[in-house]
């Protein structure tokens, strides 16, 4: 485990991040909490959490994530785990969510409450990492900036960053905020795997010259780089759920993950890993924390098996060769995933 500062902030993490998006759905309480042990034990302080959660969103299970992963967060010492948690975008646009009746939005009253919600359900005074989890381009930074702004002079935020961003919104936001010195966004949680390398251009050299750290989300692509998507889609999984019954949107999603691209670029990985030794889980998750503007790897589990499975990757350290092998497959495939959804920002 290695430890990386959030962009130019004085917070540090480890270089794995817990999820808990599963926690409420896929995970009850008690699998939860031994997730969150077993994370722990192992040296990881970093958790990422959004008052949306658990995934697929409802509106019975809203904020249940947040409140099992406070009452776990109750038996350590506060100061000891670094928590992030997220406002959930604007409602009038790609998704609308089972949040305020589908009336979200990021101004004043709805961040402020928001944020005061998610306090008292993770029952913290403070929230270490405040990110809107996805962004209103419509709206002006400023604004939206002025208000994380005030949630930090106030206490209730060490640190602002932002989810799903584009590389334009996150360079007008950092405009912005210079412009108008307001915070700065200190991070940017986007998807990131080897099946969706987009990052890896203009994302990334905002994030070099600006300081600002990348926190790759769904690095095994949605469980997709595992290689159990292969042969069948297993009963149980989240995209298999999403195909035989999810609505519109989730079945768009699905065939994103899911595709002849994906998992011809998932063979050629397995072949890879199998030459090695190591499991296809370790060497995604690897192969995003040897990455030079990412801070923190976001990964989740829906069992303490494949948890196991995932912190294999906390010492594995790829070599050029097979990075090089890897580098490969991408020029044969590139942009497997086709799109990753920002264009509907």
């Amino acid at each position: 485990m290695q430890w990386r500062r959030l962009g130019g902030s004085g917070v540090v993490v480890s270089d794995l991040c817990m999820g808990t998006m599963t926690f409420g759905g896929q995970c009850d309480e008690q699998l939860s909490h031994a997730i969150c042990d077993r994370a722990h034990e192992v040296g990881i302080d970093f958790y990422d959490a959004a008052e949306l959660y658990p995934v697929p969103p409802t509106e019975e299970k809203f904020g249940i994530t947040e409140e099992i992963f406070g009452r776990w967060l109750k038996t350590k010492p506060r100061d000891s785990i670094i928590v992030a948690t997220k406002v959930t975008g604007p409602g009038h646009g790609w998704f609308k969510p089972p949040v305020r009746h589908g009336k979200t939005a990021l101004d004043r009253r709805q961040i402020i409450s928001a944020c005061d919600d998610s306090l008292k359900r993770l029952q913290t005074d403070y929230i270490d990492l405040y990110q809107t989890h996805w962004p209103d381009h419509g709206m002006p930074y400023e604004e939206v900036l002025g208000i994380l702004t005030e949630l930090r002079d106030a206490g209730k935020v060490r640190v602002i960053g932002c989810s799903n961003e584009s590389s334009w919104g996150l360079m007008k936001s950092l405009w912005a905020a210079d412009q108008s010195k307001l915070d700065r966004y200190q991070t940017v949680q986007n998807n990131f795997s080897l099946i969706n390398r987009r990052c890896e251009s203009e994302l990334a050299q905002v994030c070099r010259r600006e300081e600002v750290s990348l926190l790759p989300y769904s690095p095994l692509g949605g469980g997709v780089l595992t290689g159990k998507y292969l042969d069948e889609n297993p009963v149980g999984a989240r995209f298999s759920a999403y195909l035989d019954d999810g609505n519109d949107r989730q079945k768009a999603m699905a065939n994103r993950f899911i595709n002849p691209r994906t998992l011809e670029t998932t063979r050629r990985i397995i072949e890879i890993v199998d030459s090695i030794n190591v499991t296809a889980t370790a060497v995604a998750i690897a192969w995003s924390r040897q990455h030079d503007f990412v801070a923190s790897t976001i990964f989740g589990a829906t069992s303490l098996e494949q948890l196991e499975d995932s912190l294999q990757a906390r010492d594995l350290i790829l070599d050029q060769e097979t990075l090089d092998r890897l580098d490969e497959i991408d020029r044969e495939i590139p942009n497997p995933m086709t799109e990753d959804g920002l264009r509907r920002l």
